[in-house]
């Protein structure tokens, strides 16, 4: 049976890196192609011009894009290309921000007949933000802990949160049984 094992949490607590490490993992451990999708590089397609000059309307940018759409568009694209690679038969590691958007999973999960696994990485709000400012991303500091408190908190994470603070990407691979996050 394919899976998909879903990494969220906020910025700087390591989804892009463990993902990475974790499909390596689990490559060597099971002989089987996984297919990795980072979220943030469907969001990293959307190029605005800086300079917008003349290009407003009644004191809005008249070709910005609404961060719903853009989330939306992410989400389809996360959700079509993850049913390619379920359909071809590897299991798949998805790592992006789940806020609401837990059900499509499940959808996506169920359609293809997948087991999912949802894993919520975190760390403290210094560790967040040692790994933010080591990375040079300052103005996503208080995005972070924002979403830190955010998906702590939420009741369909109970269960499903790793706290990596101070864990070397080795031993957050090591310590993850993925069978302790099943949904």
């Amino acid at each position: 049976m394919a899976k998909i094992i879903f990494v969220s949490g906020p910025c700087g607590c390591g989804k892009s890196t463990f993902t990475n490490a974790y499909a390596r993992h689990l490559v060597d451990k099971n002989r089987k192609t996984v297919y990795v999708i980072h979220g943030d590089d469907f969001h990293a397609g959307f190029v605005e011009v800086e300079d917008k000059g003349d290009f407003f309307v009644n004191g809005e940018a008249s070709d910005t894009v609404m961060w719903e759409d853009i989330l939306k568009f992410n989400w389809d694209c996360i959700i079509a290309t993850a049913g390619r690679a379920l359909q071809q038969g590897m299991d798949v590691i998805i790592d992006y921000v789940i806020e609401d958007e837990l059900p499509r999973v499940k959808e996506l999960a169920s359609k293809n007949n997948a087991e999912l696994f949802y894993i919520v990485l975190t760390a403290s709000d210094d560790e967040i933000e040692r790994r933010i400012r080591e990375r040079g991303d300052v103005d996503m500091i208080e995005r972070a802990k924002f979403l830190k408190r955010e998906l702590d908190a939420m009741p369909e994470n109970i269960g499903h949160l790793y706290d990596n603070t101070e864990k070397t990407i080795d031993e957050t691979v090591n310590e993850i049984i993925l069978d302790a996050f099943k949904v």
